[in-house]
């Protein structure tokens, strides 16, 4: 599970690397807003992240060295997308709604069934509302 965790966790850092470098094409607010909802969304996860190496048998060295190898898959990401800019409206048009439908797809598929799963009704609602926050948050920076 520790392996399949650092893939996931690269693919999720690579989308996020392309939204980030999308939104800053879009004019440094855009970006800025951006960069403060990855943050906000990747502290969490990181840390979960980091719990879910050491279950599976990493020393706490070991664990914080995968999981800056996996960030850097953000720096691909938001390198591809910023090389993308000059490609064309096409590829500047495309990635934001990419990722913004990962983001999206992540967030219900595989963490929604466990948050409703683990949690009571009042803690499931308001992990729902954080969830829908989430969204808004990405509507407004588009």
């Amino acid at each position: 599970s520790g392996y399949l965790n650092l893939a996931a966790d690269a693919a999720h850092n690579f989308t996020d690397g392309l939204a980030l470098g999308a939104a800053f094409w879009g004019g440094p607010a855009r970006g800025t807003l951006t960069a403060l909802s990855v943050l906000l969304h990747e502290l969490p996860h990181e840390l979960g992240d980091m719990a879910m190496l050491l279950r599976a048998g990493c020393s706490k060295g070991q664990a914080m060295l995968l999981q800056l190898l996996t960030a850097l898959a953000a720096v691909a990401g938001a390198a591809c997308s910023l090389l993308a800019e000059g490609s064309g409206t096409g590829a500047i048009s495309g990635i934001l709604p990419f990722t913004a439908g990962g983001f999206i797809y992540l967030g219900t598929v595989s963490v929604l069934p466990e948050i409703l799963r683990d949690s009571g009704p009042g803690q499931a609602l308001l992990q729902l509302l954080a969830l829908l926050a989430g969204v808004a948050m990405m509507l407004l920076i588009a």
